[in-house]
């Protein structure tokens, strides 16, 4: 780690935190009916589709364990908790240089060639958080070979991080007991005991038959998986473990969380590419009233 960061950690606790990317489903709008409805108690935390990290990084739990099947996305999170001014002085780098269709696609070609190489180093980090600035609507996608295909949003220039966020980030997964996990989301949390929260940010179901499922990773996120999650809900809530969801407001989320408390919400999403479609509704699933 270098010596920067040792002199930040001196200084006075981070005040809010937020995510480093844009991330489809972002809890950002949602925070205060998450913390709202969150477990007045609880032991460890855990968040087995971290994504963005919205409210991780907002209640900053001292223990916690996060999780995800985006490789990525965790190397920005190892690389932020190892060595955040390093990510930092990166991402300046890459800022330094005027962004044109062709640079970008010529970055792009290079995040690839790390995703190809399985190179999960800090210049990986700080592309992907560049590209996340860079790509249209902040979306990230990828074909199935894995890789990344998202094209050009236009933004010519412009710092793509907060760098007091992105070091006050680092700061709360070293100063916290954070363990990061890679996986499948079962796996994530077959430690949960009695006691502990867990909250499940999943992909989301479609809102309509013709819609296909989200599919950040190449092996995307079915409908055999989302009754898997629901099985896992039910087993953990039944061994103690507090549980909260939140998700798309489909009679799919009715039937497989019959019996627990589901909370519907007005919302407006953050990437659709037709803007008169940003807004929906979802739920909020609890096993416990508070």
């Amino acid at each position: 780690m270098s010596e920067a960061f040792h002199h930040i950690q001196e200084k006075e606790p981070a005040k809010a935190i937020c995510p480093f990317v844009k991330w489809a489903g972002g809890k950002k709008q949602l925070l205060p009916v998450l913390v709202e409805r969150m477990p007045s108690a609880y032991n460890r935390y855990y968040e087995p589709f971290i994504g963005g990290g919205a409210l991780l990084l907002c209640i900053q739990p001292k223990n916690a364990v996060i999780n995800d099947v985006n490789r990525q996305l965790l190397n920005v999170y190892r690389q932020l908790k190892r060595d955040p001014v390093g990510v930092v002085e990166r991402l300046k780098l890459l800022d330094g240089v005027e962004c044109d269709k062709e640079h970008y696609i010529d970055m792009r070609a290079r995040f690839n060639r790390k995703i190809q190489s399985d190179e999960l180093d800090i210049e990986c980090a700080a592309l992907m958080i560049w590209i996340n600035k860079h790509c249209f609507n902040g979306l990230y996608r990828v074909n199935s070979k894995g890789l990344f295909n998202v094209p050009y949003n236009n933004r010519v220039n412009g710092a793509s991080m907060s760098v007091d966020n992105l070091i006050s980030i680092g700061k709360y997964l070293n100063d916290a007991s954070v363990e990061i996990r890679e996986g499948d989301f079962e796996r994530a949390c077959e430690d949960a005991e009695e006691g502990d929260f867990v909250y499940f940010d999943s992909p989301y179901i479609p809102e309509s038959r013709t819609a296909n499922f989200t599919d950040y990773t190449k092996d995307g996120f079915g409908y055999d998986d989302h009754c898997r999650l629901a099985q896992l809900f039910k087993k953990l809530s039944d061994d103690g473990v507090k549980v909260m969801l939140s998700n798309n407001d489909v009679g799919l989320i009715y039937e497989l969380y019959n019996g627990f408390n589901i909370q519907p919400l007005d919302v407006r999403r953050s990437i659709n590419s037709d803007a008169s479609k940003r807004v929906g509704r979802e739920v909020v699933v609890t096993n416990y009233e508070r």
